[in-house]
């Protein structure tokens, strides 16, 4: 069956240990039927951040709305508005808003190891 819905109508929860206004929207997960990944939206307030962590899967990300600085270990990288972005595993990391508004960002991860943290 195909799962249909307005992704705004979707609850946002709070991202535990994040800083300042962190949400999280939880679009696509097996609820709804998927079997290997989880599709989730990302909401940033001005000067807040997810948490600075690792995990062993990998994050495909696309921005939205807003400008971020993805943090990690590896070096910070700087994307806005229509950039993509690939975080490998095993990489600590973490999703700072830098720009004036909003950051929204969609991000998949494997529905296996599914977590609220990004």
């Amino acid at each position: 069956m195909i799962v249909k819905k307005r992704a705004m109508d979707v609850l946002a929860e709070d991202v535990r240990d994040g800083e300042g206004d962190v949400k999280i929207r939880w679009l696509i997960t097996q609820k709804d039927g998927a079997p290997n990944f989880a599709m989730r939206v990302f909401e940033l307030s001005p000067n807040s951040a997810t948490p600075y962590h690792v995990h062993p899967w990998e994050h495909e990300v696309y921005v939205l709305e807003g400008k971020c600085k993805i943090v990690s270990e590896k070096g910070d990288v700087f994307c806005e508005e229509g950039d993509v972005a690939f975080v490998p595993p095993g990489i600590k990391h973490q999703f700072r808003n830098v720009g004036d508004g909003k950051l929204k960002f969609i991000c998949v991860i494997p529905i296996i190891k599914s977590t609220p943290e990004c």
